[in-house]
């Protein structure tokens, strides 16, 4: 019997994967990794090692996801080193957890190795802190897209009226809908948004407008995923403390006006 290694590869800059993850890609027989991920990270792997794409795009899918269950389950019954490298955290809308049940189920032993979520990162490139002491103390992540067939179970009221700021994932494509649930609940339409594309990484680009502004800006903008949507008034400290784009070639950012 192998072993599986269920490794979170951050955000997308390679440099913040965790050593113990990089551990895991060095030491691997198997690598089956997600679209998301740092491909330089692949660089890592033993010369032998064979490297699976199983990535998805929305509404299109390399491997679904039992068919990479089964995949990690099958090299791992084989005696080998399996990792499964996921972008950001596994556990943070990784389905992670998904594939671990299923190693347990089969009695395979397996280890969940975090990594940092791009909830967090994405906005600290952005020069935006998810909490701050005189502007934010309750933080929410949340996932922009439902499964397909089933309702939409984000309690809305409670975001809108109870956390300061959100960071929602993969929400570029249902703007519009986020933008309305937080309206209709009770949050304020001058609430300050940055939209974060291709966060960490050198074509990181960083729009800010409002709840009121933020879907025409997106437009204008042409912003898609993978992107973050941050929510509430710690996007106003980016005008103070941003650092990443200024450090790289980056296209004029839009100011939070129309």
């Amino acid at each position: 019997m192998g072993k599986v290694f269920i490794v979170g590869a951050g955000p997308g800059d390679v440099d913040l994967i965790t050593v113990k993850g990089l551990r895991c890609i060095e030491c691997a027989d198997v690598i089956l990794y997600d679209r998301l991920i740092n491909k330089e990270l692949l660089a890592y792997a033993k010369k032998d090692a064979q490297l699976i794409f199983c990535g998805k795009l929305p509404q299109q899918h390399a491997m679904i996801q039992d068919h990479i269950n089964q995949s990690i389950v099958s090299y791992a019954q084989q005696g080998k080193i399996v990792t499964r490298l996921k972008g950001g955290d596994p556990f943070v809308f990784g389905r992670g957890a998904e594939e671990a049940e299923v190693l347990a189920q089969h009695n395979i032993p397996f280890e969940i190795v975090p990594g940092i979520s791009s909830g967090i990162a994405a906005p600290a490139y952005a020069g935006i802190p998810v909490t701050h002491r005189d502007l934010s103390s309750s933080f929410a992540m949340v996932t922009g897209h439902m499964r397909e067939g089933k309702d939409d179970a984000i309690q809305w009221e409670s975001l809108a009226k109870g956390i300061d700021t959100i960071a929602i994932y993969m929400g570029v494509g249902n703007l519009p809908y986020i933008r309305q649930q937080l309206l209709r609940y009770g949050r304020d339409e001058d609430t300050p948004v940055a939209l974060i594309h291709w966060g960490t990484l050198s074509r990181q680009k960083t729009v800010m407008g409002t709840l009121a502004t933020i879907e025409k800006i997106a437009q204008r903008e042409n912003i898609q995923n993978p992107s973050i949507i941050v929510v509430g008034k710690v996007v106003t400290l980016r005008e103070s403390i941003q650092w990443f784009e200024q450090s790289i070639p980056q296209p004029q950012l839009v100011k939070n006006s129309v």
